[in-house]
């Protein structure tokens, strides 16, 4: 006997097809329809996609036709003692299921999986015909008999969507006008269950003391009509495995215990120390056979019983509060992990493909790496779109990746009275926190996106917007499933109004959305900021149309009209000027600028004297190509504005904050678990290449520590680094400032008293040289040496990626970089290196071992050895 279930997914062989909708079609009309291969998981946008019918951007109202996919398989019916089930992780949104022409399931929820018991209804020696309709949900929107909400909205222009649990991207035309999704968009699979069903297993970690303690909870079904015989839990480790038995107590076949792992290894986020995992199987012990022996099933354990189910496990603490009396929806987010003040950064997360919305894991992984790349250690899945599967979650896991998790609720009067509505509510935040309840990259979980917002910024109470569903209902399942993370009812809440930046969690756009200063960042006394920093992100590499420019609905500006604010704040030049008369050096410095912006923000909110506990991007990724609000392209090509990112949100890292008359202040972090010796080098330039002064302190700071140095302290006198007093001209005109290790290359920022140097100079002139080398892994190694200051340097190179971009080259030293294959396989001829302050290009040739170029030079002109 083997218990242990045999599941296939179902991914082979299906079609998709539309009609008209609410028309009832017999097995002879399925026939007449106009069926195109398909994906699933996936949706009838991904199936014309692939089929060439479609392309994304084009017209195209999935909601206004009935959407059918089919496939068929082999699969006899249940055996004695044998349970077969079809499951179904995800269909969008109202649908249908059929199996051999007979009605077997209805769904109306995308976020619900549903199992089928259809071992009695398998054909025994021909293939299984199974069907899928998904309805057209136009229909059903237009149905006018319902409640009338107590607000509105405008982020979504159908109203009526507040009764369909189903995604909002794809529907809001301001920022994902679509497609929107439609069909099995997740895994369709058949299990074959012997003797033993797991209905569920939860596990709780939890610290106690250098101790970790796994609490196990499971519940089990026999198939066969035979006791389980005994249940265990079994824990991995560095030194060996640790059991624990389970007894049932009360409630029938529902197992519970504790084991403990002595001196547990703790998991951090992967900015503060190493995300340790633990693996955990479930045993159950096996009834003896005829013969009186067990069997194993071959899946390990001791004689006699099986291992039927196993996760991975992370011990950590947190706490979201520095000193006891913390209210979050007062002081906002300040989170403390294993007892270490962990400053939060991140992104909002967006579907990696929102046409067929079935990512593989290798682009799970590799999104997930990048924002990690880019220093950051949360991101957040909002209310505006969908729930992640188990595999995002095991890689957020792996990765020292924090999560905030919204429920799929944003800015609507939900109609919670309802009792069909919600059941499912209920269902569907069950299954949620069963999958992510136990995992440690869970932090935050949230009512919803908005709706508090939503309800005060319409002059409405903002009592209104919590209410039932996100005040009582939620907060209490979140309770009941004993996950260790805190509730937050709405992003943003706290404070008299929800949407002042001052208390709690706020949604913090006056640097960008609304135009203010950078200094707004520290007046506006953030707390926490789950989303921030929208801008129009231009893309790398050649940008000649507004494409995929964000708009609030309703609005007469969109986020073009923000990005050319701070462009001109920055650079002090009229964009709309520059545009018109010089294309190309404007698209130049609008990448320039919203990453600027934003490093310049978060090192106000980083600094040792910020009472910020953190900030989420809006977004990682862009949903579809052009300058939207993503710091990534559609693509997975990180944007100018990643790498500004990158250098601001390093684990160890050291950025410059202009603090007026009180001179320049030289902050460094160092979140990681070991202690840093370095030493922190200032210089100061004029005219490009004069060094006036230069000296250096060494620094010492011990793990997960920040420190701070005023530029003039460490020089020793005073010389008006910032500029403020203005007895004269600057004495200097670009300030640099370096981290100096003797095992790592040098971590470097600056800043520029007197505005960023736009006059352009020759390469020659710069005399900057280029020399590249092709490593054996594929990569190439590239380093920049100039006599004269170079800024925002920018590689272009299709096929690969930089490690850096958008850096500046101090005078006389070298700077070096790695560039990475982006998933072409052949090396290209060249590359070119550009800068904000050089007139033309430098190119610089890839064929052998080494190549360059010199001041000015061609594709030729280094010194190949």
């Amino acid at each position: 006997m083997a218990p242990s279930p045999e599941r296939t997914s179902l991914t082979g062989g299906w079609q998709a097809a539309c009609s008209p909708p609410d028309r009832d079609l017999g097995p002879s009309e399925l026939e007449g329809l106009d069926w195109i291969d398909a994906d699933v998981p996936g949706t009838a946008a991904g199936a014309l996609r692939s089929a060439g019918r479609w392309e994304p951007g084009e017209p195209k109202d999935f909601d206004g036709e009935d959407w059918w996919f089919r496939t068929g398989f082999e699969a006899g019916p249940a055996e004695p003692g044998e349970e077969v089930v079809l499951g179904f992780d995800g269909i969008a949104t109202v649908a249908e299921v059929y199996l051999n022409g007979e009605p077997i399931l209805e769904s109306d929820s995308m976020f619900l999986a549903r199992t089928v018991d259809v071992g009695g209804r398998l054909r025994p020696e021909e293939a299984n015909e199974l069907a899928i309709r998904c309805r057209a949900l136009g229909p059903l929107l237009a149905e006018s008999r319902r409640p009338r909400a107590r607000w509105r909205t405008k982020l979504a222009p159908e109203r009526n969507l507040r009764f369909f649990r189903t995604m909002l991207l794809g529907r809001a035309p301001g920022f994902a006008p679509g497609p929107a999704v439609v069909g099995p968009w997740r895994g369709v699979w058949l299990e074959r269950r012997r003797q033993l069903a797991v209905e569920a297993l939860e596990l709780r970690p939890r610290l106690e003391g250098a101790d970790g303690v796994l609490a196990v909870t499971a519940r089990l079904r026999a198939l066969a009509g035979k006791p389980i015989e005994s249940v265990a839990v079994e824990i991995g480790g560095p030194e060996g495995a640790r059991r624990s038995e389970l007894r049932c107590e009360g409630q029938a076949d529902v197992f519970s215990g504790e084991l403990r792992v002595k001196d547990v290894e703790r998991w951090w986020p992967h900015t503060h120390g190493e995300p340790a995992l633990y693996d955990v199987r479930l045993l159950v012990g096996v009834a003896q056979n005829e013969h009186g022996g067990g069997q194993d099933g071959g899946l390990g354990g001791a004689r006699g019983e099986v291992a039927v189910a196993g996760a991975k496990v992370g011990f950590r603490e947190f706490r979201f509060g520095a000193e006891p009396g913390h209210e979050v929806l007062r002081d906002g987010i300040d989170l403390h992990v294993n007892g270490v003040r962990v400053f939060v950064r991140g992104a909002v997360w967006t579907p990696l493909d929102p046409v067929g919305m079935a990512p593989g894991k290798e682009a799970l992984r590799a999104a997930l790496a990048q924002a990690k790349e880019a220093g950051m250690n949360m991101v957040r899945l909002p209310g505006t779109g969908s729930y992640e599967a188990d595999t995002f979650w095991d890689l957020c896991d792996e990765l020292g990746m924090l999560v905030w998790q919204d429920f799929m609720f944003a800015n609507f009067d939900y109609p919670i009275v309802d009792d069909r509505f919600r059941a499912n509510v209920v269902a569907e935040v069950g299954q949620t926190l069963g999958m992510a309840g136990g995992r440690p990259s869970l932090a935050v979980v949230c009512g919803n996106s908005e709706v508090e917002q939503q309800v005060a910024m319409l002059g409405l109470d903002p009592s209104l917007g919590r209410g039932e569903l996100f005040g009582e209902l939620l907060p209490g399942l979140v309770a009941e499933s004993g996950v260790d993370a805190v509730y937050v009812p709405s992003a943003p809440c706290g404070g008299e109004l929800p949407f002042r930046p001052g208390a709690g969690i706020a949604n913090y756009y006056g640097v960008g959305g609304y135009m203010r200063p950078i200094e707004d960042a520290r007046r506006a006394g953030v707390r926490f900021a789950s989303e921030c920093l929208a801008f129009s992100n231009v893309p790398a590499g050649a940008y000649e149309r507004e494409l995929g420019v964000p708009q609030d609905e309703g609005a007469d500006w969109d986020f073009k009209d923000v990005r050319d604010h701070y462009l001109g704040l920055l650079f002090d030049v009229d964009p709309a000027l520059l545009e018109g008369e010089d294309r190309e050096r404007y698209v130049q410095l609008a990448k320039a600028a919203t990453g600027e912006a934003m490093a310049e923000v978060f090192g106000e909110w980083r600094r040792a004297g910020s009472g910020c506990g953190g900030g989420l991007v809006l977004w990682l990724r862009d949903l579809s190509p052009g300058a939207g609000w993503g710091v990534i392209g559609s693509d997975g090509t990180p944007k100018p504005a990643y790498y500004d990112l990158k250098r601001a949100l390093a684990p160890i890292a050291v950025w410059t904050i202009d603090e007026g008359l009180g001179g320049i202040v030289a902050h460094v972090a160092n979140d990681g678990p070991a202690p840093l010796e370095a030493t922190l080098r200032v210089a100061f330039y004029r005219d490009g290449d004069v060094r006036v002064e230069e000296a250096s302190v060494p620094v010492e700071l011990g793990p997960h520590s920040l420190g701070e140095w005023n530029v003039e302290t460490i020089v020793g006198h005073f010389r008006d680094v910032s500029w403020a007093y203005r007895f004269g001209p600057p004495a200097q005109d670009a300030i640099v400032v370096s981290l100096e290790r003797d095992d790592a290359p040098a971590i470097q920022a600056i800043r520029f008293p007197a505005g960023r140097p736009l006059g352009k100079e020759a390469p020659e002139e710069l005399e900057l040289s280029a020399r590249a080398r092709v490593l054996p892994d594929g990569a190439v190694s590239l380093a920049l040496q100039s006599a004269r200051l170079v800024y925002g340097v920018r590689i272009e190179t299709p096929g690969l990626l930089p490690s850096d971009d958008g850096f500046f080259v101090e005078p006389g030293a070298t700077r070096e970089l790695t560039l990475r294959p982006a998933g072409q396989d052949v090396m290209p001829e060249k590359m070119t290196v550009g800068a904000i302050n050089m007139d033309g290009l430098v190119e610089v040739a890839l064929h052998g071992d080494l190549a360059g170029a010199g001041a000015g030079g061609g594709g030729g002109g280094g010194d190949p050895r």
